[in-house]
């Protein structure tokens, strides 16, 4: 499926939910791109998943934000890599720092940098704990074992709905 038509195709699917996130936080390494950039070359041509730049284009086309929180410990490989894919300026802002711990502080950084909340938050990555740190913050978070795809796209849009309606129906009591 072509990048135009996973676009196309992601547009209709975002435009079937009336709740949308402000904020879209993508992981890189396994998550955008289908390999670890500290083991690659700057001088290399890098590649993203299949889905991925028509899903970033759907997004940003619907004027929602796009982040990375990435704890890649080679930050100038990932900026290169997202300057030869083009995608570099799509981003409001880009965490990309090596922690041991799980992505608290990319968040709490992306939080200060955009004044977005956490529950406006949606996030793609691939390793677990990264999730389950992220959601504790309130962030609407989704485990992408194969890369960010349509299928991805669509678990996230409709976890994140359901998210604020829990939130509403709390708020509400």
């Amino acid at each position: 499926m072509g990048e135009e038509r996973v676009k196309e195709e992601a547009l209709q699917l975002i435009g079937m939910f009336q709740l949308l996130p402000r904020l879209v936080v993508f992981d890189l390494d396994y998550t955008l791109w289908p390999f670890y950039c500290q083991r690659r070359s700057k001088r290399e041509t890098p590649s993203l998943y299949p889905h991925a730049k028509g899903i970033l284009y759907a997004l940003k086309d619907k004027r929602i934000n796009l982040a990375i929180a990435s704890r890649s410990p080679t930050a100038d490989t990932a900026n290169t890599f997202l300057d030869k894919l083009s995608i570099k300026s799509m981003f409001v802002t880009k965490e990309i720092f090596f922690s041991c711990k799980n992505k608290t502080d990319h968040f709490r950084r992306i939080q200060s940098r955009t004044g977005i909340p956490f529950n406006s938050m949606l996030f793609f990555d691939d390793e677990d704990w990264n999730i389950e740190a992220a959601s504790k913050m309130g962030v609407t978070s989704i485990y992408v074992d194969n890369g960010v795809n349509l299928r991805a796209l669509r678990r996230g849009l409709t976890q994140f709905t359901e998210n604020q309606n829990a939130s509403d129906k709390n708020q509400r009591k």
